[in-house]
């Protein structure tokens, strides 16, 4: 074992040597010949935020549309390449940026002192002021940010709302969520007095749903804070200068104005039939994903689970040591950042897509939970019934495939179909790296109609059916194998 200790710590200090040497070391600035190189300009977004960016469906698909999106487009254009968008969440942005999984990100972004350390910067291409959401109910009572005194106020998390509130706002409480149809919701619901929100979406919002208002937030807003700009990863000044050129332009020509005519036509589209019955293609992709989701992560759940389960329960004190580590530490960390570990960690070296990233996160993370259940379930069986195995002549692999395993499923078949059930619910996780599942639908259907509870009535809907539906599967075969008995 002390050999086995130096060999593991060896790996270890290996690893960690080699990618720090990967992360420091200081390459000669090709940004923008590997991206004319590969063909592709990918861009990372969140498309929750009108008119800069958000969902439309067109010809049965989503697809990202608006004022970023544009830009985006005349700068690949200019460069010969073609444009790739990649939707995750606000938050998740930057680290996708450094981590190389996208080439420039394009998010309403405010080139900030604080991003400018990790992250370079493109000049400005757009210039809008502060402003806050209210209910319209509520529309005499604020005047400005002042106003929200012992107030709560809703804020997009990471972003320079957030910022804004907290430093100007500090008599005021902040409630701080990844979405921006989250934050309305919970104005809508009197969760929060208002929310900070750039002009642009706020008169986006207001222009689509008359129950909302927006007031002037009169911050004071230094030279960092005013404008978006496109952030490109450190050291890439030759990007930069690229996309500065069509920035350069854009300007030029006025083009901002006809980007966001063509942004408020997709808006005006959207919210031409706002019914969830319009709809009923996103929530359908959203179940066809889930489901798949699901279905792999309990194959591959059961498979590995089982093979854990074994490597705890071995006699060779390397194999329990593996099964009872990795059964350990996948249950003693949140499946949330085991999935941003597989897209952006793993991702350093190779560039998984997000559905076999959210795949691969979701099916490591069932497997532990199986293991445990399946070693309760062999456990359970009586030592004399392999004892009598053996001795009738049958091996040892023979005497679990053939005598123990079967009668653990039949002990085990209510908890593992409880893990199939929640499987179902906890892979709506992978919705924060941009994969369609149900509950990323269901903020796509938020965004396009500014409705906030009737979509995430659906989706409820459509969970019971789900896990219902597979809660009397479960029960039929469980009813068969007490009957086979």
């Amino acid at each position: 074992m002390k050999h086995l200790r130096r060999w593991l710590i060896a790996l270890v200090a290996v690893f960690a040597a080699v990618v720090t040497l990967n992360m420091q070391t200081v390459h000669a600035d090709d940004s923008l010949a590997k991206v004319q190189q590969k063909g592709t300009l990918v861009m990372g977004t969140s498309p929750d935020y009108a008119p800069y960016e958000f969902l439309v469906n067109k010809n049965g698909k989503n697809q990202v549309v608006g004022m970023d999106v544009e830009v985006a487009r005349k700068i690949a254009k200019d460069l010969g390449v073609k444009l790739v968008i990649k939707q995750m969440n606000f938050n998740s942005l930057l680290v996708a940026l450094q981590t190389g999984k996208v080439d420039m990100v394009l998010a309403a972004m405010s080139p900030t002192n604080a991003r400018r350390k990790s992250v370079d910067f493109s000049n400005t291409y757009y210039k809008s002021g502060q402003d806050i959401l209210v209910n319209k109910t509520d529309a005499k009572i604020y005047k400005d940010h002042k106003s929200f005194a012992n107030k709560k106020v809703g804020v997009q998390n990471g972003s320079l709302q957030e910022t804004l509130a907290k430093t100007q706002m500090k008599t005021s409480s902040t409630l701080g969520l990844t979405k921006v149809t989250d934050l309305i919701l919970a104005l809508k619901t009197h969760k929060v007095a208002g929310v900070v929100a750039e002009g642009a979406v706020a008169k986006a919002y207001t222009s689509n749903d008359d129950s909302l208002v927006e007031i002037p937030g009169h911050f004071n807003l230094s030279s960092d804070t005013v404008g978006t700009a496109i952030g490109f990863a450190k050291n890439s000044d030759s990007l930069v200068a690229a996309a500065n050129k069509s920035l350069a332009e854009i300007k030029q020509k006025g083009l901002i104005n006809q980007y966001l005519k063509t942004a408020g036509s997709y808006m005006k589209t959207n919210t031409e039939d706002t019914s969830m019955i319009h709809y009923w293609t996103y929530f359908l992709k959203g179940v066809e994903y889930t489901l798949l989701i699901s279905a792999i992560g309990a194959f591959f759940g059961v498979l590995l689970g089982t093979i854990f389960a074994l490597l705890r329960l071995s006699k060779n004190k390397l194999s329990h040591l593996i099964g009872v580590s990795y059964i350990e530490f996948v249950r003693g960390t949140p499946l949330m950042i085991q999935v941003m570990f597989v897209y952006f960690g793993i991702g350093i070296f190779i560039d998984i897509p997000a559905l076999i990233a959210g795949l691969i996160a979701v099916s490591l993370n069932s497997a532990a939970y199986v293991a445990e259940i399946i070693r309760s379930g062999i456990d359970s069986i009586p030592v004399g019934q392999t004892e009598a195995a053996r001795s009738l002549g049958l091996s040892e692999r023979q005497t679990m495939i053939s005598v123990v395993l079967p009668q653990a499923i039949k002990n085990i078949w209510p908890a593992l179909g409880n893990e199939f059930i929640s499987l179902i619910k906890e892979s709506s996780i992978v919705s924060i790296i941009g994969v369609t599942d149900l509950i990323y639908q269901l903020t796509v259907v938020q965004t396009a109609t500014y409705k906030g509870v009737q979509p995430i009535l659906v989706a409820m809907a459509l969970y019971f059916v789900l896990t219902f539906g597979l809660s009397k599967l479960l029960s039929h075969f469980e009813r068969k194998m007490n009957h086979a008995a």
